[in-house]
């Protein structure tokens, strides 16, 4: 049965937006999710974010039936959008206008989806949180409301990895190996026969003609993975560069906010740290032992939109057991080390 129009609205419809996927969620106020939905990519820096917040539509309209609302606006009393790529106040600022005249919540916000995955790994805003999925990035904050942030526009601004960069990196590598430019490495071999050709090269001419779609290139990440659990020197290296990575970000922004000398959670997240590598996730626990020996290292697993949505129950008021119910609808957040 469809909701009358007069009935309360739902409390939150959560965004969390990344490079790759995008969740949306229709939370009530008592955290109870209503509806659910996933789609493709945010990338409001290729499409503009009138027609990037535009294809959210499908999604929400989605929730929104699951919900047994009909159709039209709003569908909540706020809208939490956490999004990829909203990485400048200007970019924040047009993301926030196209969103507000879309009309879905009574109130909206948007936010870097970092400091979605910060909001899922701790109960307040304190901490810092490195997220490193198809891309890497860190947010930290305080509860007067201090932020530290970082730019984080690729190699223009200072980053290296995340899953993009990585497996970047590992074509470079074995292309280098193949031609006698670089030092040997079993990724020439593995990348090639992952993608059925005969050597990297060839997998890097066969994206160059369009043959090999540009976007499988992130399946390179498990590809390096399992050449460094096998032993490769310059698999191991970039796994160890990207675990330094990590912790300069993490311990930077500690520093910013004059944290380095107290207890505080470290959330660390995106689908390259939530996959839970023991060469990765040690290496950059035993780093962060030594660049910030109170900090507690945390990797989040439930989906990233579990931190949209907490955001925005945190912006309508909810009570702790709203919180708690939400939670329990999602995969719980585990210690770094377990």
């Amino acid at each position: 049965m469809n909701r009358q129009h007069d009935a309360p609205l739902p409390g939150v419809l959560a965004v969390d937006a990344g490079n790759s996927k995008t969740d949306v969620a229709l939370v009530a106020a008592d955290g109870t999710v209503l509806g659910s939905a996933r789609g493709g990519g945010f990338q409001p820096q290729l499409d503009g974010a009138d027609e990037a917040i535009g294809g959210l539509a499908p999604l929400v309209e989605s929730v929104a039936a699951q919900a047994g609302l009909r159709p039209g606006a709003p569908v909540a009393a706020h809208v939490s959008a956490c999004l990829a790529n909203a990485d400048l106040p200007v970019e924040e600022e047009r993301l926030l206008a196209a969103l507000e005249a879309r009309g879905w919540g009574t109130t909206s916000a948007v936010a870097n989806d970092t400091f979605g995955l910060l909001r899922a790994g701790t109960d307040g805003p304190r901490g810092v949180a490195v997220v490193c999925g198809a891309g890497i990035n860190c947010v930290g904050l305080l509860p007067d409301g201090r932020t530290a942030r970082f730019p984080a526009l690729g190699r223009l601004t200072g980053d290296w990895g995340g899953g993009g960069g990585l497996a970047a990196e590992a074509m470079w590598h074995a292309t280098r190996a193949e031609d006698g430019r670089g030092a040997a490495t079993g990724l020439a071999a593995a990348i090639g026969a992952h993608f059925g050709r005969l050597s990297a090269t060839a997998v890097a001419e066969g994206m160059h003609l369009g043959e090999i779609a540009a976007e499988r290139l992130h399946e390179l990440v498990p590809v390096l993975f399992a050449a460094a659990e096998a032993g490769d020197r310059v698999a191991l290296g970039l796994v160890d560069r990207q675990a330094d990575e990590i912790v300069r970000f993490a311990a930077v922004a500690l520093r910013r906010l004059d944290l380095l000398d107290e207890a505080v959670p470290v959330v660390l997240g995106g689908g390259v740290l939530a996959a839970r590598l023991p060469l990765l996730v040690d290496n950059v626990t035993a780093r962060l032992a030594t660049a910030a020996p109170l900090a507690e290292p945390r990797i989040v697993v439930a989906p990233p939109v579990l931190g949209a949505a907490l955001l925005g129950l945190d912006r309508i008021g909810a009570d702790e057991r709203a919180q708690l119910r939400l939670r329990a609808a999602y995969e719980p957040v585990r210690p770094a080390a377990a």
